[in-house]
C-alpha cells in the first residue's frame, strides 16, 4: 500500500497528480472535507475521502490563481435527493430544511480550512 501511494502524499502539503488525463488533488482530508472542498470544483467532478478529481486542463498557475481566494468561496456541499431521502424523519422537513440539514450533517468547513492553508505540490506519475 505504502508503495502505491507513495506519489500520493507530501509531509509538507497536499499533492496533485496527473496521469493522462486523470488530476486528482490528494488532500487524503476524508470524505466529508472532500465534500465541502468538492464545492470549488467543477461540479462533474467526482470525490472521495483521499483525494477530489479536477479538471483535464489544470495547470499550476490556473491552480494558484484559483487557490488564492477559495477560503472564501468555501460553501455547504451539495446534496443528492436520494441521500437526503436517507435522512431520518425525512418527510417531516420541508425538503428545503432537510436537504440544508444535511448539507450541514456533511461539511467539515474546518478540515477544508486546513486543507486549502497547506502548500500543494504538482507531480507527475508514470501509470
Amino acid at each position: 500500500m505504502r508503495e502505491q501511494n507513495v506519489d500520493t502524499v507530501h509531509p509538507g502539503g497536499t499533492v496533485i497528480t496527473r496521469a493522462g488525463d486523470d488530476i486528482r488533488w490528494w488532500t487524503w482530508a476524508g470524505y466529508r472535507a472532500n465534500a465541502t472542498l468538492a464545492g470549488l470544483t467543477d461540479e462533474r467532478q467526482r470525490f472521495s475521502d483521499e483525494y477530489l478529481r479536477l479538471r483535464t486542463d489544470l495547470t499550476p498557475q490556473m491552480w494558484k490563481t484559483a487557490a488564492a481566494d477559495a477560503v472564501s468561496r468555501l460553501c455547504l456541499p451539495d446534496i443528492d435527493v436520494k441521500a437526503m431521502r436517507g435522512l431520518k424523519l425525512h418527510e417531516a422537513l420541508p425538503e428545503r430544511l432537510a436537504m440544508a440539514t444535511l448539507a450541514t450533517r456533511m461539511a467539515d468547513l474546518e478540515s477544508a480550512k486546513a486543507v486549502l492553508s497547506e502548500p500543494v505540490r504538482f507531480s507527475l506519475r508514470a501509470e
